[in-house]
């Protein structure tokens, strides 16, 4: 078969992938992903609807939990997943479309048991919070914490907040803007959150990800990439985060 069509089919193909319908994954993280009154909203979300708009790709969006959600994007073709920390570890196992929202990361307690750490050690003493596979438990995890000893792994981050409440963790590894908003939401003077240490280590220098699962075209990446620099260049991405943030 001559070279010309060989390369005419390859491309004709990888468009035809690029136009599939996407899978996109993501879960309950407010105010970055999140269901309210049925409907998927969030900062992060709407960055995402706003590059499949830039990109002419069609998709549904899927709140679940995080454990569920990386699995199928580890796994599945066609997938997108939201929103996701960009770690040495996971580097290989995706690909990355660009840092969608801000984030940093801390251990919190309340002022009721405020809690005061000079660093990550003196954490071991205490229950913490966690949420299950997500780039805080793994890497507590990697260094040494262990879920069932003094991590206690759930699938929701709302489910952490109410147990650092109510006493039932001493800790609670959470997004910084993730912890306040579920904070103000509550609207319970009762409870402020003191910041018991920043995980510097953790601090993400292109905040949290959209990226593609390893089995999508990489026609698609490369056309969801040049739609989040278009909504960048054209200011659509600022004025989203500046709603948010």
């Amino acid at each position: 078969m001559p070279r010309i069509l060989l390369l005419s089919l390859a491309l004709l193909a990888g468009i035809a992938l690029a136009q599939e319908p996407l899978q996109i994954v993501t879960e309950e993280l407010p105010p970055y992903n999140m269901v309210r009154q049925g409907q998927m909203t969030g900062m992060s979300t709407e960055v995402v609807e706003a590059i499949l708009k830039e990109a002419g790709l069609a998709g549904n969006i899927k709140s679940m939990p995080w454990a569920r959600a990386y699995d199928i994007a580890l796994h599945g073709e066609n997938i997108l997943i939201y929103s996701i920390a960009r770690t040495p570890e996971r580097e290989t196992l995706f690909q990355w479309v660009g840092g969608i929202a801000p984030s940093r990361l801390s251990l919190y307690s309340v002022a009721a048991r405020p809690i005061h750490l000079n660093n990550l050690e003196e954490a071991r003493q205490y229950q913490i919070g966690t949420v299950k596979d997500d780039v805080a438990e793994q890497y507590l995890i990697s260094k040494g914490f262990e879920v069932g000893k003094n991590l206690q792994s759930s699938n929701k981050y709302e489910s952490n907040y109410e147990k650092l409440k109510l006493g039932h963790v001493d800790l609670w590894v959470s997004n910084d803007l993730n912890a306040h908003y579920l904070a103000r939401a509550a609207s319970d003077p009762s409870t402020v959150l003191v910041p018991s240490l920043p995980l510097d280590e953790l601090a993400l220098k292109d905040g949290l990800y959209l990226a593609c699962s390893m089995n999508t075209a990489p026609a698609t990446v490369e056309r969801l990439r040049q739609a989040f620099q278009a909504i960048q260049d054209n200011g659509v991405y600022a004025g989203i985060v500046a709603r948010w943030m």
